[in-house]
């Protein structure tokens, strides 16, 4: 029996250290129904995907406990390689065979070009050529001109229902892609293939879990050291691992509730514990930790006051948010919280500073504006939650003035915009006007109160940090 394929988009660390493992121990259990392709659909990582290409798709998975205790993995989960090409033809063709039952993604928050009110943002000017892309018929450089490219060739060669499934930190990831990708259709003048993907497609909401830096120079040979293996694409990551679906699937999907995935009705209590704690928690901790110095994701949580700063965080507002009680959560959120933080102490890791501070435009109104929201609505204070715009406030005016350690990448960023709050006579109330971050928050007084109280404290923990 030919194996039916999932179809991935962003052949990136994440994916292959995550939803690549989960397929990997069916094919072990002997369950060979499925299998993996992958591409990218930017000229990006091409050494990694060349390399990949060059070992039939095959790499070396290295995780690591918070004892440092290092395994190694071979995963052969992905069995075909597809090169990029501008126009992202050879991914059209797999994407419409019909053995192709499900197509995944992980493009980053950033790459869902969604507004304050998590709508699709056509004035953006990729997005703005993509849509006159598929207009024309052509693939894009977007996930919807690449997904949009998939669907009209599959719509004209009769291949049947798909699953679209979002494997990114977006709440709600797999509705507002569904509702962004139609948007994106109609904006395109594709009104019967909006309809047709009515029709033939879910999207369902997905939460997904595994720290995963990126691989060091030393990893490859760490990796031939251990297993003799010379791999030129290996990945390395935590050895906590976590994936809830809500089990609303096209044309199938994999037998995944073996190998330990959670397939839920909803994943909405999951993926708030998730965005929530981890997500802003680990984001705070790479500005913090960057403001005082330090590289690496474990030197920060290791320090007493920034692990203090995401416990209060979290204790104080976010689990009030969660678990209320006419509106009990499933999780554990204390232990959960205490599990995170624990999983960010690890030195194995050595995740930066640097890759987890990103994107700190989509991660404001993606993970923290909401605890900000709920707290307010509630008549509720927002001192600790307020901590963490604070610190990005700080963060960014080091951006501004040049003396940030790194380069910093933020996909929603608008740097003209982003110059003038750090160069505004009161950056704490600019920040707390922009409503990109905010949506109708923006100005509110009782924010703008709270963020300038933070930045004071910040201002201080930064100065009692400060080299004499």
């Amino acid at each position: 029996m030919t194996p039916f394929t999932i179809l991935h988009l962003g052949l990136g660390s994440f994916h292959r250290a995550h939803q690549a493992v989960y397929l990997q121990r069916l094919m072990d259990a002997g369950d060979q129904r499925w299998q993996l392709a992958g591409c990218n659909i930017r000229p990006d990582m091409a050494d990694v995907v060349q390399a990949l290409a060059e070992q039939g798709g095959a790499y070396t998975l290295e995780t690591v406990t918070s004892a440092g205790v290092r395994r190694y993995e071979r995963i052969t989960a992905i069995r075909e390689v597809i090169p990029y090409a501008p126009g992202l033809s050879a991914m059209v063709v797999r994407g419409a065979d019909p053995a192709t039952r499900i197509v995944s993604f992980t493009v980053t928050e950033a790459g869902y070009h969604l507004d304050s009110a998590h709508r699709l943002d056509p004035s953006q000017p990729e997005l703005a050529a993509d849509i006159a892309r598929a207009a024309r018929g052509e693939a894009g450089t977007t996930i919807y001109g690449a997904v949009a490219a998939i669907l009209r060739a599959r719509q004209a060669a009769g291949a049947g229902p798909l699953t679209l499934l979002n494997c990114d930190n977006l709440r709600h990831n797999g509705e507002r892609f569904r509702a962004a990708l139609l948007a994106f259709l109609e904006a395109a003048g594709e009104g019967p293939l909006a309809a047709w993907t009515r029709q033939h497609t879910t999207c369902p909401n997905a939460m997904v879990d595994r720290i995963t830096p990126r691989p060091p120079p030393e990893l490859r040979e760490r990796v031939r050291q251990a297993t003799g293996i010379d791999d030129a694409a290996p990945v390395t990551g935590e050895s906590f691992i976590q994936w809830v679906i809500e089990d609303d699937f096209a044309a199938g999907r994999p037998a995944w509730e073996q190998v330990g995935v959670e397939l839920v009705r909803s994943v909405q209590p999951y993926e708030e514990a998730k965005i929530r704690i981890l997500n802003a928690s680990h984001s705070a901790i790479a500005w913090a930790g960057t403001l005082a110095g330090l590289q690496y994701i474990h030197e920060g949580t290791l320090d007493a006051e920034i692990r203090q700063m995401a416990y209060d965080y979290v204790s104080d507002d976010v689990i009030p948010c969660l678990h209320r009680p006419d509106h009990a959560s499933p999780v554990d959120l204390p232990a959960y919280r205490d599990v995170v933080l624990e999983r960010f102490a690890n030195p194995a890791i050595r995740d930066t500073n640097q890759r987890v501070a990103a994107d700190g435009f989509a991660k404001i109104p993606g993970f923290i504006a909401p605890t900000v929201r709920e707290r307010l609505a509630a008549g509720q204070s927002i001192a600790a939650v307020a901590m963490l715009p604070a610190l990005f406030l700080a963060f960014l005016q080091r951006w501004h003035a040049g003396r940030l350690p790194y380069a910093y990448q933020d996909q929603g960023m608008d740097p003209a915009a982003a110059h003038a709050i750090c160069a505004a006579a009161d950056p704490a109330a600019a920040l707390a006007a922009d409503r990109t971050l905010w949506g109708e928050l923006a100005g509110d007084a009782r924010l703008v109160s709270a963020l300038r109280e933070s930045c004071r404290r910040v201002a201080a923990f930064v100065q009692a940090r400060a080299t004499p």
